[in-house]
């Protein structure tokens, strides 16, 4: 199987283009990078809450 060239991104592209507008593009990627980064850390078993206790621990070392 040969992968995806020039010409075939640039299809690619077009019908995105027509399918959701100029427009409405950048929002479908940020959700979709937001989506991924979710699912990254979901894996790794990452857990914003924890990410919150470490940083007011930290500021109340500052102190």
């Amino acid at each position: 199987m040969r992968s995806i060239g020039f010409p075939e991104l640039l299809v690619i592209l077009g019908v995105a283009v027509l399918l959701f507008g100029g427009k409405k593009i950048p929002e479908v990627a940020k959700g979709l990078g937001e989506g991924i980064r979710n699912f990254k850390n979901a894996l790794k078993g990452d857990d914003e809450k924890g990410d919150t206790k470490k940083d007011e621990e930290k500021v109340e070392a500052k102190k």
